[in-house]
C-alpha cells in the first residue's frame, strides 16, 4: 500500500545500511524512500564528553573556526552520504528517492523517529551492524530502540 508519504531509511553508508536499502525496494519501491544521514553538529568539540580522569592534562584551547570548519566538513560528509543513499535506493528499484542530512543532538534513533513523524511516513528501515555487546548481538542499539519505541513499523535488516 502506497501512502505518498516516503519510508525512511536510517543511512550512514555501511554495508549494513545499503544492504537495507537494496532488501527492502522489493517490497517498498513503489513508496518514496527519504534515506537519512544524521550527524552532530559541534560534538566533536563538546569538552563536556572528556573524561574527569583527563582533567590534570593542561586545558586544551578550541580554535573556534577550526570548529566550524570541522562541523562543516561533518556536513558535507553527512549531505554526499544521503545522496549515496539515495542514488543506491534508486538502482535498488525506488521511483523516488531523496536524500537528507540532518543534524541533531539526539541519537540517531530519536532522529529517525522525530523525522518519520514530521513525514509521516508509513515506517523505517534500518541495517544493523554486528556488535560486540552481549545485549546488541542481535540489534544495534539503534535498531533495537526503534523496534522497542518507534510509533511505526520497523525493518530491521541484518548485515
Amino acid at each position: 500500500m502506497t501512502t505518498g508519504a516516503p519510508v525512511i531509511f536510517g543511512f550512514d553508508g555501511s554495508a549494513a545500511a545499503q544492504r537495507a536499502v537494496r532488501a527492502a525496494a522489493p517490497l517498498l519501491g513503489r513508496q518514496p524512500a527519504l534515506v537519512v544521514t544524521v550527524w552532530e553538529a559541534g560534538r566533536r568539540f563538546d569538552t563536556s564528553t572528556l573524561p574527569v580522569i583527563g582533567l590534570e592534562m593542561p586545558p586544551t584551547i578550541l580554535d573556534l573556526r577550526t570548529a566550524a570548519e570541522v562541523d562543516k566538513e561533518l556536513c558535507e560528509t553527512a549531505e554526499r552520504t544521503a545522496a549515496a543513499g539515495a542514488n543506491i535506493a534508486r538502482d535498488a528499484g525506488f521511483l523516488d528517492a531523496t536524500g537528507l542530512a540532518v543534524a541533531d543532538d539526539a541519537d540517531v534513533a530519536e532522529t529517525l523517529m522525530r523525522v518519520a513523524r514530521e513525514r509521516h511516513s508509513p515506517g523505517i528501515v534500518v541495517g544493523a551492524h554486528g556488535h560486540r555487546k552481549l545485549s546488541e548481538l542481535l540489534l544495534g542499539s539503534t535498531s533495537d530502540t526503534l523496534v522497542h519505541k518507534a510509533d511505526r513499523p520497523v525493518v530491521v535488516v541484518r548485515a
